[in-house]
């Protein structure tokens, strides 16, 4: 007697089923993994940075003072009128900040300007092969690798009145100044603000632009020396235009960075900076830790988000259109 033996087709197509099951779980698991090894920054990033802000948001819609410090959610809502005294000129509040404002704005773009001048003259210097090249970059780098607040506090002696470095320079030594001047109050203090900014905030203009130089090729330069091209016209038809990618960013990041600064002022002034000197970061920092209302502090922190985020917008769509209309 014979049996006839019938195969399952559902077992004789499992090892091909089950293979593919194996293929498509590595997929998932390979395409996974970059996620999952970026959630523990993102992770952080949520808790350092979107946390605090939104708590910000929701503080400055709070009448919050030092009478709600210890527990700030039973603050009493205030809607929009923090805002409202922040940007109201003609009152005292708005006006110091519309004065803050001015003097931030000034100083951002003297300090970007002058950081990408010196940082560009500096990288194209250095593009050249010489004698002492790597000891003169290394030099150069000192300024950006050092402790914002010990470089800061340097500064602080260097520009004090009677034994400060500055002023035994240029009075003592140069006979530039009439009397020692006090470049820590009054009207100085702007100057000293823009001297220590600058020289923190050079060489890194020079560190990106060095490195935006290196995708040059050097046979362009070679070409317009035999065409009779000068130094200037290279740097200004070739240099300049080349650069002008590395350029668009290096300027947005310089900016966000100068107009947000607060180390730098805070530890330069203390908690109180001269008029002439009055950044909005630090402005910010007086209206909420000095005179205690949280509040109204928070709202000037939501506007300069805001202004901020307009002034990044707006750049990037401008330079955008005319990266598209040069590539056109």
């Amino acid at each position: 007697m014979t049996t006839t033996a019938f195969k399952d087709p559902v077992r004789e197509a499992s090892p091909g089923a089950a293979t593919r099951e194996r293929r498509r779980t590595g997929r998932i698991r390979r395409a996974g993994l970059p996620y999952l090894l970026l959630l523990p920054a993102l992770v952080l990033e949520l808790l350092v940075h979107l946390v605090p802000m939104v708590i910000g948001i929701i503080m400055s819609f709070k009448e919050l003072t030092q009478f709600y410090i210890r527990d700030w959610g039973t603050a009493p809502w205030s809607g929009f009128s923090n805002y409202k005294v922040s940007v109201d000129f003609n009152a005292p509040v708005g006006n110091a900040l519309l004065h803050s404002f001015f003097v931030t704005v000034g100083f951002t773009l003297l300090s970007v300007g002058l950081c990408w001048l010196i940082g560009t003259a500096a990288a194209v210097f250095m593009q050249d092969s010489f004698r002492g090249r790597g000891l003169l970059r290394a030099l150069f780098l000192v300024p950006y690798a050092l402790p914002v607040y010990a470089a800061v506090i340097t500064w602080v002696f260097m520009f004090q009145h009677d034994n400060g470095l500055v002023n035994h320079v240029l009075h003592d030594q140069l006979h530039l100044t009439g009397k020692p001047s006090f470049w820590l109050i009054g009207d100085n203090s702007f100057y000293a603000l823009l001297t220590v900014s600058v020289w923190k905030g050079w060489p890194f203009a020079f560190l990106i632009v060095m490195a935006g130089l290196q995708n040059i090729p050097r046979e362009l330069y070679e070409a317009a020396a035999l065409d009779g091209a000068g130094t200037w016209q290279q740097i200004r038809r070739i240099t300049l235009p080349s650069l002008r990618p590395v350029n668009q960013v290096l300027v947005l990041v310089l900016f966000l960075w100068t107009f947000n600064d607060f180390n730098t002022p805070y530890v330069l002034f203390g908690r109180s900076a001269p008029d002439a000197a009055d950044l909005i970061s630090v402005h910010i920092y007086q209206a909420s830790f000095v005179t205690w209302n949280f509040g109204t502090g928070s709202a000037m922190s939501v506007l300069l988000l805001l202004f901020l985020l307009v002034v990044t917008g707006t750049y990037l769509l401008v330079t955008s259109r005319g990266r598209r209309a040069s590539d056109g």
